[in-house]
């Protein structure tokens, strides 16, 4: 147990993030998470949160001036021409492999990088190709992207390819920053002590994830689930299909992780404010998007104050790596 991660079950004020990095934790094909958002709203500080409640534990950041060849990895042509033999060297995607990757100001980053991190964290594969000379490796991991829109955003095309996008905000509300400050001098004050109380919290989010991931594909679509997943997209105008497909995995693994018996019309209603808010083409045009009627959070009892205080319902049946014991040693 590493004592200077904040626990995920503890942070507070960020319901909506915490459902999508879930659902993401829970199904990676969903494409990964856009998190867009003042600095200070605590976006690192609930990746490292999560890292920690998955297998490996470990979390692996990108930095801003990272090559293609720290990325994808490295080919030695002339090992593979003298010896017959392929001599590959891991980048960040293959050391990210069941963690989770971690993009800070992503929209910083060259195009066709971010073009690559979304291609491997939607397919689970990265393919190195050099002068004919071919080798691939599995890379699934949980992609986080965070940026402040305030220094540039993504074109359309990228963010389009982003599974969910979560915006964050200051807080105003007196209470709720009152309950982030409090948590926040309690854990710098007894690290040790604060993971401690939320020992029990943690633990059973580490059963839940382990759970949902095995019971995914168990998991089918009724025609009103198809049904009301088209007319959310088109009510949003949104282009291509992706928006329909990324919908229909999150709402299954939202109903994995409540350990439902199927897939649901509210299940879907419930994760569109996350597929649908970077896609819709009114908000990229700067016109205002249709109200969100989506609930943010499985199982929230504190709709009112968007309190982390979060819980799914009980199932029914650094290149810089960071390594993080797992609270479990479950493997998805």
């Amino acid at each position: 147990m590493s004592s200077s991660v904040f626990p995920f079950s503890a942070l507070v004020a960020q319901a909506p993030l915490q459902q999508a990095l879930l659902l993401a934790a829970v199904d990676p094909s969903i494409g990964g998470v856009l998190v867009s958002g003042p600095r200070g709203t605590a976006k690192s500080t609930a990746a490292r949160a999560l890292a920690e409640l998955l297998p490996e534990g470990r979390l692996v950041t990108l930095p801003l001036g990272a090559s293609e060849e720290q990325l994808i990895g490295t080919l030695d042509i002339q090992s593979a021409l003298r010896d017959s033999a392929v001599r590959f060297s891991p980048g960040l995607l293959a050391k990210a492999h069941l963690g989770v990757l971690y993009v800070d100001e992503v929209n910083l980053l060259p195009n066709p990088l971010v073009d690559q991190l979304l291609d491997v964290a939607a397919s689970g594969v990265n393919i190195i190709e050099r002068d004919g000379i071919s080798h691939q490796h599995d890379a699934r991991f949980v992609l986080i992207g965070t940026m402040n829109p305030e220094e540039g955003d993504l074109r359309p095309q990228l963010l389009d390819r982003f599974g969910l996008a979560v915006e964050m905000s200051n807080h105003f509300d007196a209470s709720v920053r009152q309950r982030i400050v409090k948590a926040r001098l309690e854990f710098d004050m007894d690290a040790e002590a604060f993971r401690e109380r939320h020992a029990d919290e943690q633990a059973s989010l580490v059963e839940r994830i382990h759970a949902a991931r095995a019971s995914l594909s168990t998991f089918d679509f009724d025609d009103a689930v198809h049904a009301r997943v088209s007319d959310l997209c088109i009510e949003a105008h949104v282009d291509g299909l992706r928006a329909d497909i990324v919908m229909l995995r999150a709402a299954r693994a939202l109903a994995a992780l409540e350990g439902a018996s199927s897939v649901s019309v509210t299940h879907v209603e419930r994760v569109a404010d996350a597929v649908l808010k970077h896609r819709r083409r009114e908000a990229q045009a700067g016109s205002e998007s249709p109200q969100n009627t989506a609930d943010p959070t499985p199982g929230d009892t504190n709709k009112g104050d968007g309190d982390w205080g979060y819980m799914p319902p009980e199932p029914a049946g650094t290149a810089h790596v960071k390594s993080v014991r797992p609270l479990a040693a479950k493997k998805a």
